[in-house]
């Protein structure tokens, strides 16, 4: 009796197993609520059974794909035009799913450590901009903190949600104040991908080929990527090159999107033009895996900040790394030296960092044609000037805007140093002249040869432009 109960139990999951039906599979960057890229065909795929056909259908559209031995398929919607009206998009494989309230506009990748990953919560004003926060045009996906061993194709989420005063505080704050004036401008839906976490490197985050790119990483990472991700204990330390990447960028592939924002640094200060090459391997990195070589990539400078003792130099060399990144193609830079804290490293001013990204975008990447500069003075060259006493440090013209040079505390203009030969460093008055450049001496160098600007952590310069917007800091004698 005992054997022909199991036989039977045996026979009855058997028939379950065989019986359950198949279910089609998406990744939690898919879901209700999401904005899809404008302008560019947009990938949607997932997993089901081997040589099932699914099919997708979405404004219009009706696509179909044939799920592969890998069990997973893709199709990819012909590129629309922004609707802010919400859409049903349907897909029917071994089982149906509908993803509700689907917009189209502008996606935008936010990532790096803790200030990008900052909330509206922890930011200036916190309970003012969250009963405001009514912008449902907005929306936000959260991705956890995940690293992995190998590149994953999916990684959980909470999924998108819409801005609202119920939400949006913790939304990553810069990101948010960015798609806010980003908004009011074009007037189109903004998704936020807030993939980022707080005091982590940037070698994680660089996928395998950013490495490979870039000459000077070779030796201690292109040619060791075999050894990465490290572990640590029974898991994979998070700081590890690759780590990030594997776990928390490789599953929003293939996905669309528009560009990226980075607020990053802090762990890597010290440096110097090492980090440089670093954000050359990310970039190139991050153009590579998301397919677009023109990849608009807006980062902000660190803000000034006590680092140990008062003359700490490690800072500096992390800004003059930051400003030479801005030789790379379709990238942009945010100056906070103005809206800085030096006893605290998170700066509670978000909004105007958000918004000064945004100005690089408006310009850059949706031909704005802003009233004033989208950049505060970026430093280009210097000149001899009244015959070998002095320098001229002239700026990079930026738009059709002239510089309009000023200090926004009607001072003089401060932080100028010039060196000699020597090297030896020495205070310098700068004289803004004709509003577009500027004479830099001192009396104790009879014949400079090098000039440098906010040079020191907690220096927080009064140079900006018509638009106010900050000078960033320079130095001609570092490399």
């Amino acid at each position: 009796m005992t054997k022909r109960l199991l036989s039977l139990s045996c026979i009855v999951v058997i028939l379950s197993a065989f019986f359950v039906q198949a279910e089609t599979k998406l990744p939690s960057i898919i879901g209700s609520h999401m904005v899809l890229q404008q302008g560019e065909k947009c990938p949607i795929w997932g997993w089901d059974d081997s040589d099932k056909q699914v099919t997708v259908e979405f404004a219009g559209q009706k696509h179909t794909a044939k799920v592969g031995d890998d069990g997973r398929w893709e199709i990819h919607l012909d590129s629309m035009k922004a609707n802010a009206k919400g859409q049903t998009l349907t897909i029917r494989g071994s089982s149906k799913i509908e993803l509700m309230d689907v917009l189209v506009g502008e996606v935008w990748l936010c990532s790096g450590q803790s200030n990008m990953e900052w909330r509206v919560r922890q930011s200036a004003n916190p309970q003012e901009e969250i009963a405001n926060a009514k912008h449902p045009l907005i929306r936000h996906i959260k991705i956890p903190h995940r690293p992995a061993a190998q590149p994953e194709n999916d990684v959980p989420s909470d999924g998108w949600k819409v801005c609202s005063p119920q939400t949006a505080a913790d939304f990553t704050a810069v990101g948010y104040y960015f798609a806010r004036h980003l908004q009011s401008e074009i007037k189109v839906p903004i998704g936020l991908i807030g993939s980022n976490w707080g005091g982590t490197r940037i070698e994680p985050w660089i996928p395998p080929v950013g490495f490979k790119s870039v000459p000077a990483l070779k030796t201690n990472f292109a040619d060791k990527l075999d050894q990465f991700p490290a572990k640590r204990g029974n898991g994979v330390n998070h700081q590890s090159p690759l780590a990030l990447y594997n776990g928390m960028i490789n599953p929003l592939l293939p996905y669309t999107i528009k560009g990226a924002l980075w607020y990053q640094g802090e762990s890597n200060n010290g440096e110097g033009m090492l980090y440089h090459e670093k954000m050359k391997a990310l970039i190139a990195g991050w153009r590579s895996v998301f397919n677009k070589p023109e990849l608009p990539f807006y980062y902000v400078q660190l803000a000034p900040f006590r680092y140990g003792r008062d003359d700490d130099p490690r800072l500096p060399g992390i800004w003059q790394a930051q400003l030479e990144t801005l030789k790379v193609p379709h990238t942009g830079m945010a100056v906070t030296t103005d809206i800085s804290n030096v006893r605290d490293i998170h700066p509670k001013n978000k909004q105007d960092v958000g918004k000064r990204l945004a100005l690089w975008a408006l310009v850059k990447d949706y031909g704005k044609k802003l009233k004033t500069q989208y950049s505060g003075p970026i430093f280009e060259k210097t000149s001899h000037a009244e015959g070998k006493d002095s320098l001229t440090v002239h700026f990079k013209k930026l738009g059709d805007h002239h510089h309009g040079l000023k200090t926004n505390d009607n001072k003089p203009v401060s932080h100028f140093e010039i060196a000699g030969k020597d090297g030896k460093w020495h205070p310098a008055k700068a004289t803004i002249v004709y509003g577009d450049h500027l004479i830099v001496k001192s009396d104790a160098v009879k014949n400079p040869v090098h000039v440098r600007f906010g040079w020191h952590q907690m220096a927080e310069p009064n140079l900006v432009n018509g638009a106010g917007l900050p000078a960033s800091p320079f130095s001609t004698a570092f490399k």
